[in-house]
């Protein structure tokens, strides 16, 4: 049925329909839930005169990011600091930027991943997928450092809600991660639909500018 044959039917112009179309929120949105969503961050404890809880600047702008992207998609959005000692997701749809080192709660949901799992060996950080054994490292962590990182990203249905779980083995990665969501939302939309799923993915970085981000392993559709 074309545009001029619907308008009748529920009472708009063809203008007032066309207007209506370009502006309703795009099917991609679903990868995020049905909102109001809601963004955590961690707290990471660093002395600097004395100890205290501080958030990093990299996670700040991850945060701004996603509030971004949200906002874009017509989603209501909050903020909230993920505790170093928390094991509980918050109610309802949720962005988690934490990774297992950062609090349980990270490694609880990464323990959930069939496909993907973040293990420390020799120091160092890495993502391993399960049915290969195969590991991606940080070039920030190789003998010749390197400027870019890598994140794990998963996307979990529980009891009906969506949970996004972002955890960079260093924290440009998790900005590295919301780049990727931000620049090719309707891809990941297309390979994965409304499934629960994780990736791996990598981008380079000059401070806390993002050059580019793109996908290293995945998505693992599970």
């Amino acid at each position: 049925m074309l545009d001029k044959d619907i308008a009748p039917a529920i009472n708009l112009t063809k203008a007032r329909l066309s207007q209506v179309m370009k502006t309703a929120p795009v099917l991609e949105r679903i990868v995020f839930g049905h909102g109001p969503v809601s963004i955590g961050v961690p707290y990471r404890y660093q002395t600097i005169d004395r100890e205290r809880p501080l958030i990093a600047a990299e996670d700040v702008e991850t945060a701004d990011q996603l509030a971004e992207l949200l906002d874009s998609l017509s989603f209501v959005t909050t903020r909230r600091q993920i505790e170093p000692d928390e094991t509980e997701l918050p109610a309802g749809d949720t962005v988690i930027v934490c990774g297992p080192k950062s609090a349980p709660v990270g490694g609880s949901l990464i323990a959930a991943d069939p496909a993907l799992r973040m293990i420390r060996h020799e120091s160092r950080w890495w993502i391993e997928e399960t049915a290969t054994g195969r590991r991606h490292g940080s070039p920030i962590d190789d003998a010749t450092p390197g400027t870019g990182d890598i994140a794990y990203v998963a996307r979990h249905i529980r009891d009906g809600r969506v949970v996004i779980h972002i955890a960079g083995i260093h924290t440009i990665g998790s900005l590295g991660a919301a780049h990727h969501l931000a620049n090719n939302l309707p891809a990941v939309f297309a390979a994965t639909g409304d499934t629960s799923w994780s990736s791996v993915v990598r981008c380079a970085a000059d401070d806390r500018h993002i050059e580019f981000s793109e996908l290293a392993a995945g998505p693992f559709v599970w």
